[in-house]
């Protein structure tokens, strides 16, 4: 057997292909210093030894009665299909081909101990081909079958949940055309060493863990196609989406912090700004002096980005009109938009907007001039959700009537911050002769990565009715993303704890509102509010004007405090504690530390001093928390006090020697 080795910052990914030539093979992947290996004894019976083999990518024709990952057919009815290897190419990463009525190429990159697998698929027979099913990647993981996911729904998404399977298969995904609420495409497993799986894709998607009769786990993750497949003419090449794995031997914490530093590696190093959005306070009641008003008091707390949310433009007082028809409202803006913004400059504020583009109301006036845009099927009314239709963004016309509209308010206003908002699935199918959800989501990709080309001072927030489109196709594409409109401070800690399992506190767009709790209504302190909020992207969200002084200074003195530690957090290693998280850079240390009342009522019956255990730290160092001193080993092992009437505390650590 040939191998090769991709080599991570402490992890290796060994693949093989055998002398046969009929497929690619896991030999070992895992930490460094406990190198892996998989492999199968014995002999087969019943069934080819493929169906056995820890296979890399299984192609139906290759791999009969076990999980493939590959499905074409020809227009004379086969689906099986026997590319045989070619060649293996070495550079920035390692490409295996294999060739026959179908060439097959299995990309692979490895970015920190983040493992990129892709493929491509070529059509090198005499007629058109269609893929049916084309993941991007299978990935054998080589123990545990506990299989950890993130489900949920609007306003509860990140939930954490796992299942344990000794035999049989687990699938999440969406067919919604968007990632979708329900579930995330992430899937990990738990042991001495965490593995876990991620898809780069903002449509429609799959992924499925299954454990075969050997007890071998592997997880497969790709975009879903409609129901006529892919079709692939002579000659044509078709790529997947990127997956991406990584495995860590500290656990849940190590695998997050693995994807944390891809993410990190893909997005641009920009100070995040402490923000307001007015939607809480006003939302479709935007009138400029109301505004201002706001704007004055955030101003005086400290926020640096005043941004007005939905309402701003012609025919919008309510969620049943006005997306499309994207002009300032004279009536709300008397002295038009650049008034405003002049006078929030004169504040020290910059200026963000929100913005709907992939969606219409049925009443715009673009809906009346440009019926065909409306994404429909043949001889059904479209699909309303929300009181509002969708663009058919698989048009390139479509695609160049959204750019022209953000080129053209980014062009005319000084505005530097965009909130894109989507707040509906796409379910009316169309025409699906076509590639629908490929062409979409390329279209809506193409348009972000022009916008951070041609507009490279705007910070970018991804929105999708609250954490409907967190995945790593957007988070390599904008600057932050809005993990849920849920911002009561007990259930957003629950949702955010989720978040962070997949991806990096620098993405997490989090607000300090007023919100009562959707599931969890119990009271906390505006510090814990805060506190939940500045373990992400800062933001405010609360009606200010009714906000009292003390409310005010308590925010004041917050914000400045974020300003310390901003660049930390958006930067360095995260760690679970038993109460709260802690961000870890190369010489200070920022905790949270958070009382839910989930234990019992302090006080009430005899206890022991709480302390909360430090990680992270040189246990051979020394360390400021607050006035006192502490040797790391002690923080590491006894931990910080946690105790008196506070619900939540932010500490920072600091390394003395």
């Amino acid at each position: 057997m040939k191998t090769w080795t991709l080599r991570g910052t402490t992890t290796s990914y060994v693949v093989g292909v055998p002398d046969h030539g009929q497929w690619a093979q896991l030999v070992a992947w895992g930490p460094d210093d406990g190198l892996t290996p998989v492999e199968i004894v014995g002999t087969e019976h019943f069934v080819p030894r493929a169906d056995v083999e820890p296979l890399e990518y299984a192609v139906r024709g290759v791999r009969y009665t076990a999980p493939v990952d590959l499905v074409v057919s020809a227009p004379e009815g086969t689906d099986e299909f026997r590319p045989v290897f070619v060649e293996a190419r070495e550079g920035d990463g390692l490409e295996l081909e294999f060739a026959g009525a179908i060439g097959l190429v299995l990309h692979y990159r490895m970015v920190g101990d983040v493992l990129e697998r892709w493929i491509s698929v070529r059509n090198d027979w005499t007629d058109e081909l269609t893929l049916h099913r084309h993941d991007s990647a299978g990935f054998v993981v080589p123990g545990g079958n506990t299989i950890k996911y993130l489900w949920g729904e609007w306003n509860s998404e990140f939930q954490q949940a796992s299942v344990t399977l000794p035999r049989g298969r687990f699938t999440i995904g969406s067919a919604q055309g968007i990632t979708g609420h329900s579930y995330s495409p992430f899937l990990a497993t738990d042991g001495d060493v965490a593995y876990g799986v991620q898809l780069a894709w903002s449509g429609s998607w799959e992924m499925s863990a299954d454990v075969d009769t050997t007890g071998l786990l592997r997880i497969q993750a790709g975009r879903v196609s409609s129901s006529h497949g892919i079709a692939l003419a002579p000659g044509e090449t078709w790529e997947s989406p990127k997956a991406v794995g990584a495995c860590s031997a500290d656990g849940a914490d190590g695998l997050a912090r693995a994807f944390h530093g891809y993410e990190r590696a893909q997005s641009r190093k920009r100070t995040p700004h402490v923000l307001y959005n007015s939607w809480f306070a006003t939302e479709f009641d935007i009138r400029a002096e109301h505004q201002l008003e706001l704007a004055r008091r955030a101003a005086s707390i400290g926020v640096e980005t005043f941004v007005v949310d939905d309402g701003w433009f012609v025919g919008r007082s309510d969620d049943r009109g006005g997306l499309g028809d994207w002009e300032v409202d004279p009536q709300k803006f008397p002295d038009g938009l650049d008034g405003f913004i002049s006078r929030l400059r004169g504040l020290g504020l910059d200026f963000g907007l929100w913005i709907e583009p992939e969606s219409v109301s049925p009443k715009a006036q673009l809906a009346q001039d440009r019926p065909e845009w409306i994404l429909r099927t043949d001889r059904f009314e479209p699909v309303l959700v929300r009181n509002q239709l969708l663009l058919d963004l698989s048009r390139d016309d479509v695609r160049e009537f959204i750019w022209s509209t953000l080129d053209r308010l980014l062009s005319t206003y000084d505005i530097k911050y965009l909130k894109w908002d989507a707040n509906r699935p796409r379910l009316d199918s169309g025409d699906q002769r076509r590639d629908v959800d490929g062409l979409v989501v390329s279209n809506l990709y193409a348009i972000l990565d022009r916008l951070r080309e041609q507009h490279p001072s705007v910070y970018v927030e991804g929105c999708a009715g609250g954490g409907a489109r967190v995945d790593l196709g957007m988070a390599s594409r904008v600057d932050t993303l809005w993990p849920s409109d849920n911002t009561a401070p007990l259930d957003r800690l629950r949702i955010q704890e989720g978040f962070r399992t997949g991806f990096a506190p620098h993405l997490m767009s989090s607000w300090v509102t007023d919100a009562l709790g959707t599931h969890d209504g119990r009271e906390r302190s505006l510090d814990f509010r805060f506190h939940v909020a500045m373990a992400g992207v800062l933001g405010i969200g609360a009606d200010l004007s009714r906000w009292n002084d003390e409310q005010l200074k308590t925010a004041t003195r917050q914000i400045e405090q974020y300003k310390g530690f901003r660049e930390l957090i958006a930067d360095s290693n995260v760690y679970g504690l038993s109460a709260g998280v802690q961000y870890v850079g190369a010489e200070r240390s920022v905790v949270f530390l958070w009382e839910t009342g989930d234990g019992n009522v302090r006080g009430t019956l005899p206890t022991r001093p709480r302390r909360v255990p430090l990680a992270g730290l040189d246990p051979t160092k020394h360390y400021r928390v607050g006035e006192a001193t502490y040797p790391g080993s002690y923080l590491l092992q006894v931990g910080i006090p946690f105790d008196g009437s506070a619900d939540s505390h932010c500490l920072v650590v600091e390394l003395l020697d």
